[in-house]
Protein backbone atom coordinates (compact mmCIF):
# COMPACT_ATOMS: atom_id res chain seq x y z
CA UNK A 1 0.00 0.00 0.00
CA UNK A 2 1.32 3.37 -0.88
CA UNK A 3 1.99 5.58 1.84
CA UNK A 4 1.93 9.71 1.64
CA UNK A 5 5.18 10.71 3.20
CA UNK A 6 3.66 14.38 2.70
CA UNK A 7 1.07 14.28 4.79
CA UNK A 8 3.08 12.00 7.08
CA UNK A 9 5.43 14.83 7.50
CA UNK A 10 2.25 17.22 7.31
CA UNK A 11 4.16 19.59 4.44
CA UNK A 12 2.64 19.99 0.61
CA UNK A 13 3.63 18.33 -2.27
CA UNK A 14 5.04 21.98 -3.13
CA UNK A 15 7.25 22.22 -0.12
CA UNK A 16 10.69 23.26 -0.32
CA UNK A 17 13.37 21.30 1.33
CA UNK A 18 14.28 23.63 4.11
CA UNK A 19 10.15 22.93 4.91
CA UNK A 20 10.66 19.52 4.70
CA UNK A 21 13.43 19.75 7.12
CA UNK A 22 11.81 22.04 9.29
CA UNK A 23 8.70 19.54 9.81
CA UNK A 24 11.29 16.22 10.28
CA UNK A 25 13.20 17.73 12.62
CA UNK A 26 9.70 18.42 14.55
CA UNK A 27 8.94 15.16 14.28
CA UNK A 28 11.71 13.97 15.09
CA UNK A 29 12.49 15.96 18.35
CA UNK A 30 8.86 14.66 18.89
CA UNK A 31 8.72 11.20 18.59
CA UNK A 32 12.79 10.10 19.28
CA UNK A 33 11.89 6.34 21.07
CA UNK A 34 14.74 7.29 23.59
CA UNK A 35 12.66 10.44 24.40
CA UNK A 36 9.82 10.17 27.26
CA UNK A 37 6.52 9.67 25.36
CA UNK A 38 8.69 8.89 22.03
CA UNK A 39 6.50 6.36 19.68
CA UNK A 40 8.82 4.56 17.56
CA UNK A 41 6.46 3.42 15.14
CA UNK A 42 6.09 7.02 14.34
CA UNK A 43 9.71 8.10 14.63
CA UNK A 44 10.77 5.16 12.01
CA UNK A 45 7.75 6.67 9.45
CA UNK A 46 8.97 10.12 9.68
CA UNK A 47 12.41 9.02 9.17
CA UNK A 48 11.49 6.93 5.95
CA UNK A 49 9.38 10.22 4.64
CA UNK A 50 12.23 12.47 4.99
CA UNK A 51 14.93 9.91 3.76
CA UNK A 52 12.68 10.16 0.41
CA UNK A 53 11.48 13.79 -0.02
CA UNK A 54 14.70 15.22 0.82
CA UNK A 55 16.42 13.90 -2.19
CA UNK A 56 15.80 15.31 -5.10
CA UNK A 57 16.19 11.39 -7.13
CA UNK A 58 14.17 9.75 -4.99
CA UNK A 59 10.89 12.61 -4.01
CA UNK A 60 10.58 12.60 -8.25
CA UNK A 61 10.77 8.94 -8.41
CA UNK A 62 8.38 9.26 -5.48
CA UNK A 63 6.40 12.02 -7.19
CA UNK A 64 6.01 9.67 -10.35
CA UNK A 65 4.89 6.17 -8.78
CA UNK A 66 4.36 5.99 -4.93
CA UNK A 67 6.54 5.07 -2.09
CA UNK A 68 5.55 1.25 -4.30
CA UNK A 69 7.88 2.25 -6.90
CA UNK A 70 8.08 1.25 -10.52
CA UNK A 71 7.94 -2.10 -9.73
CA UNK A 72 4.93 -1.91 -7.55
CA UNK A 73 6.35 -4.22 -4.44
CA UNK A 74 7.68 -3.03 -1.33
CA UNK A 75 11.73 -3.36 -0.59
CA UNK A 76 13.17 -7.35 0.54
CA UNK A 77 13.17 -5.40 3.95
CA UNK A 78 9.89 -4.34 3.81
CA UNK A 79 11.09 -0.57 4.70
CA UNK A 80 12.10 2.31 1.88
CA UNK A 81 10.37 0.84 -1.37
CA UNK A 82 13.96 2.69 -3.17
CA UNK A 83 15.67 0.83 -1.25
CA UNK A 84 17.87 2.34 1.40
CA UNK A 85 16.83 0.83 4.59
CA UNK A 86 14.91 3.80 5.62
CA UNK A 87 12.09 1.92 7.83
CA UNK A 88 14.81 1.67 10.87
CA UNK A 89 17.22 3.23 12.34
CA UNK A 90 19.71 3.38 10.03
CA UNK A 91 21.24 6.98 9.80
CA UNK A 92 24.46 6.32 7.49
CA UNK A 93 22.66 8.26 4.69
CA UNK A 94 22.09 11.51 6.83
CA UNK A 95 25.76 13.45 5.83
CA UNK A 96 26.62 16.49 4.91
CA UNK A 97 26.93 16.84 1.05
CA UNK A 98 27.35 12.72 0.49
CA UNK A 99 25.99 13.03 -3.10
CA UNK A 100 22.25 12.39 -2.07
CA UNK A 101 21.14 15.47 -3.09
CA UNK A 102 20.88 16.79 0.45
CA UNK A 103 22.58 18.08 3.29
CA UNK A 104 22.26 16.39 6.91
CA UNK A 105 23.69 17.00 10.22
CA UNK A 106 22.15 14.50 12.85
CA UNK A 107 23.15 17.01 15.35
CA UNK A 108 21.18 19.86 14.05
CA UNK A 109 18.11 17.64 14.64
CA UNK A 110 18.62 16.42 17.54
CA UNK A 111 20.31 19.08 19.42
CA UNK A 112 18.06 19.92 22.05
CA UNK A 113 17.30 16.36 22.82
CA UNK A 114 20.98 15.43 23.26
CA UNK A 115 21.64 18.88 25.20
CA UNK A 116 22.86 21.07 22.33
CA UNK A 117 24.57 20.16 19.14
CA UNK A 118 27.16 23.34 19.25
CA UNK A 119 30.71 22.48 19.85
CA UNK A 120 31.75 23.97 22.48
CA UNK A 121 33.87 26.87 22.02
CA UNK A 122 37.27 27.00 22.24
CA UNK A 123 38.67 28.17 25.23
CA UNK A 124 42.73 28.33 26.69
CA UNK A 125 43.94 26.57 29.70
CA UNK A 126 43.58 28.27 32.99
CA UNK A 127 46.87 28.93 35.32
CA UNK A 128 47.29 28.82 38.64
CA UNK A 129 50.47 30.29 40.62
CA UNK A 130 51.08 30.64 44.44
CA UNK A 131 52.79 34.36 45.75
CA UNK A 132 53.74 35.09 48.78
CA UNK A 133 53.29 38.34 50.30
CA UNK A 134 54.52 40.73 53.80
CA UNK A 135 52.01 41.14 56.45
CA UNK A 136 52.04 44.62 55.98
CA UNK A 137 51.00 44.24 52.22
CA UNK A 138 48.46 42.44 53.21
CA UNK A 139 47.02 44.56 55.36
CA UNK A 140 47.49 47.96 53.06
CA UNK A 141 47.50 46.00 49.72
CA UNK A 142 50.47 46.40 46.86
CA UNK A 143 50.82 45.70 43.28
CA UNK A 144 53.36 42.57 42.42
CA UNK A 145 55.09 41.90 38.82
CA UNK A 146 53.86 38.17 38.11
CA UNK A 147 56.55 36.67 35.54
CA UNK A 148 54.49 33.53 33.28
CA UNK A 149 55.65 31.53 30.98
CA UNK A 150 52.73 30.43 28.84
CA UNK A 151 51.43 30.39 25.42
CA UNK A 152 49.96 33.91 24.31
CA UNK A 153 48.95 35.47 21.22
CA UNK A 154 51.45 36.22 18.40
CA UNK A 155 52.38 39.75 18.78
CA UNK A 156 53.97 39.87 15.67
CA UNK A 157 50.82 38.68 13.69
CA UNK A 158 48.44 39.04 16.51
CA UNK A 159 46.84 36.01 16.16
CA UNK A 160 46.02 35.89 12.25
CA UNK A 161 49.48 33.32 12.02
CA UNK A 162 50.25 34.97 8.70
CA UNK A 163 52.76 36.64 7.70
CA UNK A 164 52.45 40.54 7.33
CA UNK A 165 50.94 41.93 3.82
CA UNK A 166 50.12 38.12 3.03
CA UNK A 167 47.17 37.17 1.45
CA UNK A 168 44.44 34.62 2.74
CA UNK A 169 43.47 32.02 0.98
CA UNK A 170 40.55 29.53 1.25
CA UNK A 171 41.54 26.40 3.29
CA UNK A 172 41.79 23.12 2.07
CA UNK A 173 40.59 20.65 4.57
CA UNK A 174 37.36 22.48 5.08
CA UNK A 175 37.40 24.19 1.96
CA UNK A 176 36.32 27.60 3.60
CA UNK A 177 33.69 26.32 5.67
CA UNK A 178 35.46 26.25 8.80
CA UNK A 179 34.51 23.01 10.07
CA UNK A 180 35.17 19.41 9.02
CA UNK A 181 33.06 16.07 9.36
CA UNK A 182 33.38 13.04 10.98
CA UNK A 183 31.37 9.13 11.32
CA UNK A 184 30.67 8.74 14.57
CA UNK A 185 29.23 5.16 15.16
CA UNK A 186 26.81 4.50 17.87
CA UNK A 187 23.94 2.07 18.39
CA UNK A 188 21.47 3.80 15.97
CA UNK A 189 23.84 3.46 13.48
CA UNK A 190 26.75 6.41 11.72
CA UNK A 191 25.88 9.19 12.37
CA UNK A 192 27.55 12.68 10.67
CA UNK A 193 29.39 15.07 13.05
CA UNK A 194 31.29 18.23 12.62
CA UNK A 195 34.08 19.95 14.20
CA UNK A 196 36.00 23.30 14.33
CA UNK A 197 38.69 22.55 11.35
CA UNK A 198 42.03 21.96 12.70
CA UNK A 199 44.07 23.28 9.77
CA UNK A 200 42.10 27.02 9.60
CA UNK A 201 40.51 26.99 13.52
CA UNK A 202 37.71 27.60 12.19
CA UNK A 203 38.41 30.90 10.12
CA UNK A 204 37.87 29.11 7.12
CA UNK A 205 41.27 30.47 5.37
CA UNK A 206 44.40 30.20 5.61
CA UNK A 207 47.88 32.54 4.38
CA UNK A 208 49.45 32.12 1.91
CA UNK A 209 52.90 32.46 3.95
CA UNK A 210 52.68 31.78 7.66
CA UNK A 211 54.25 33.82 10.19
CA UNK A 212 57.57 33.44 10.62
CA UNK A 213 57.61 33.60 14.58
CA UNK A 214 54.30 31.81 15.23
CA UNK A 215 54.50 29.10 12.34
CA UNK A 216 51.25 30.10 11.23
CA UNK A 217 49.74 29.17 14.70
CA UNK A 218 48.76 32.58 16.11
CA UNK A 219 50.21 32.22 19.57
CA UNK A 220 53.84 31.12 20.65
CA UNK A 221 54.95 30.56 24.43
CA UNK A 222 57.04 33.52 25.52
CA UNK A 223 57.40 34.67 29.00
CA UNK A 224 54.77 37.77 29.92
CA UNK A 225 55.15 40.21 32.79
CA UNK A 226 51.81 41.41 34.56
CA UNK A 227 51.05 43.48 37.50
CA UNK A 228 48.54 42.41 39.72
CA UNK A 229 47.07 44.79 42.60
CA UNK A 230 46.70 42.74 45.64
CA UNK A 231 43.72 44.54 47.30
CA UNK A 232 44.42 46.02 51.19
CA UNK A 233 43.25 43.54 54.12
CA UNK A 234 43.24 40.02 51.90
CA UNK A 235 43.89 37.00 53.95
CA UNK A 236 46.56 33.58 53.54
CA UNK A 237 44.99 31.38 51.49
CA UNK A 238 42.22 33.69 49.09
CA UNK A 239 42.69 33.48 45.37
CA UNK A 240 42.75 36.33 42.78
CA UNK A 241 41.14 35.90 39.70
CA UNK A 242 42.37 37.64 36.31
CA UNK A 243 40.36 36.89 33.54
CA UNK A 244 41.46 36.60 30.42
CA UNK A 245 45.35 36.26 31.81
CA UNK A 246 45.65 32.44 30.69
CA UNK A 247 47.20 30.54 28.35
CA UNK A 248 45.89 31.83 24.39
CA UNK A 249 44.33 29.24 22.19
CA UNK A 250 44.15 29.58 18.41
CA UNK A 251 40.60 31.51 17.66
CA UNK A 252 39.30 31.22 20.63
CA UNK A 253 38.79 32.59 24.01
CA UNK A 254 41.80 32.60 26.29
CA UNK A 255 41.83 31.39 30.35
CA UNK A 256 42.33 32.89 33.74
CA UNK A 257 44.82 33.32 36.04
CA UNK A 258 44.33 32.23 39.01
CA UNK A 259 46.76 33.56 42.11
CA UNK A 260 47.00 31.96 45.68
CA UNK A 261 47.71 34.33 48.05
CA UNK A 262 50.41 32.83 51.15
CA UNK A 263 50.78 36.06 53.72
CA UNK A 264 53.97 35.75 56.00
CA UNK A 265 52.99 36.33 59.68
CA UNK A 266 53.64 39.30 61.74
CA UNK A 267 56.16 38.97 64.63
CA UNK A 268 54.19 41.06 66.82
CA UNK A 269 50.88 41.69 64.88
CA UNK A 270 47.98 39.76 63.74
CA UNK A 271 44.36 40.80 62.13
CA UNK A 272 40.83 40.57 63.75
CA UNK A 273 38.25 42.08 61.16
CA UNK A 274 39.55 45.42 60.57
CA UNK A 275 41.98 45.57 63.34
CA UNK A 276 45.37 45.00 64.52
CA UNK A 277 46.06 43.03 67.72
CA UNK A 278 49.52 43.02 69.52
CA UNK A 279 50.11 41.92 73.15
CA UNK A 280 52.86 44.49 74.88
CA UNK A 281 54.83 43.43 78.52
CA UNK A 282 55.06 45.52 80.61
CA UNK A 283 56.94 45.75 84.26
CA UNK A 284 54.98 45.30 87.61
CA UNK A 285 56.08 49.02 88.52
CA UNK A 286 55.18 50.69 85.00
CA UNK A 287 51.58 48.99 85.46
CA UNK A 288 51.68 50.42 88.81
CA UNK A 289 52.77 53.78 88.18
CA UNK A 290 52.36 54.76 84.59
CA UNK A 291 55.05 54.28 81.72
CA UNK A 292 55.49 55.61 77.89
CA UNK A 293 56.38 52.40 75.74
CA UNK A 294 58.31 52.53 71.92
CA UNK A 295 56.14 50.77 69.50
CA UNK A 296 56.86 49.96 65.92
CA UNK A 297 53.49 49.87 64.32
CA UNK A 298 53.12 49.66 60.27
CA UNK A 299 53.08 52.89 59.94
CA UNK A 300 56.27 53.76 61.60
CA UNK A 301 57.33 54.31 65.60
CA UNK A 302 54.94 55.68 68.34
CA UNK A 303 54.45 56.20 71.95
CA UNK A 304 52.32 54.26 73.87
CA UNK A 305 51.14 55.54 76.57
CA UNK A 306 50.59 53.36 79.59
CA UNK A 307 48.28 54.41 82.02
CA UNK A 308 48.78 54.74 85.56
CA UNK A 309 46.86 51.39 87.63
CA UNK A 310 46.80 49.77 84.25
CA UNK A 311 44.96 45.94 84.99
CA UNK A 312 46.58 42.64 83.08
CA UNK A 313 44.34 41.42 80.15
CA UNK A 314 43.31 45.04 79.88
CA UNK A 315 43.25 46.51 76.05
CA UNK A 316 44.69 49.96 74.78
CA UNK A 317 42.98 51.55 71.52
CA UNK A 318 45.02 53.51 68.98
CA UNK A 319 42.46 54.85 66.87
CA UNK A 320 42.87 54.55 62.94
CA UNK A 321 45.88 52.55 63.07
CA UNK A 322 44.37 49.04 61.97
CA UNK A 323 43.42 47.47 58.48
CA UNK A 324 42.24 49.89 55.96
CA UNK A 325 38.00 48.77 54.85
CA UNK A 326 36.32 48.84 51.32
CA UNK A 327 35.29 52.70 51.84
CA UNK A 328 38.94 53.76 52.95
CA UNK A 329 38.36 53.92 56.76
CA UNK A 330 40.75 52.01 58.82
CA UNK A 331 40.22 50.15 61.83
CA UNK A 332 42.01 50.20 65.10
CA UNK A 333 45.22 48.78 66.41
CA UNK A 334 44.53 47.02 69.82
CA UNK A 335 47.24 46.41 72.13
CA UNK A 336 46.89 44.12 75.13
CA UNK A 337 48.51 44.30 78.13
CA UNK A 338 50.53 41.47 79.94
CA UNK A 339 52.27 42.21 82.90
CA UNK A 340 55.37 40.51 83.76
CA UNK A 341 55.59 39.80 87.61
CA UNK A 342 59.10 39.38 88.90
CA UNK A 343 60.54 35.70 89.47
CA UNK A 344 62.82 36.94 92.43
CA UNK A 345 62.71 40.12 94.87
CA UNK A 346 65.79 41.97 96.13
CA UNK A 347 65.19 43.00 100.06
CA UNK A 348 64.68 46.58 99.39
CA UNK A 349 61.87 45.73 97.02
CA UNK A 350 60.14 43.40 99.36
CA UNK A 351 59.87 46.10 102.00
CA UNK A 352 58.70 48.04 99.87
CA UNK A 353 55.67 45.92 98.98
CA UNK A 354 55.27 44.98 102.58
CA UNK A 355 54.30 48.71 102.84
CA UNK A 356 51.89 48.57 100.29
CA UNK A 357 50.52 45.56 101.92
CA UNK A 358 49.93 47.65 105.08
CA UNK A 359 48.29 50.47 103.06
CA UNK A 360 46.07 47.25 101.69
CA UNK A 361 46.86 46.98 98.30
Amino acid sequence: MSKDYYNILGVSKTASKDEIKQAFRKLAHEHHPDKKGGNEAKFKEANEAYSVLSDDTKRAQYDRFGSAGPTGGGSAGGGNPFGGGFGGFDFSGFQQGGGQGFEFDIGDIFGDFFGGRQERSKRGRDISVDIEISFKDSVFGVERAINLNKNSTCDICHGSGAKAGTEMKTCGTCAGKGKVQEAVRSLMGTFATTRTCPECAGKGKTPKEKCPECYGAGIRQKQDQITVSIPAGIESGETLRVTGRGEAVSSGQTGDLYIKIHVHPHPLFRKEGVNLVCDIKVKLSDALLGADYPLETLDGAITLRIPEGVTHGEILRVKGKGVPNERGKRGDLLTRISIEMPKKLSKTAKKAIEELRKEGM
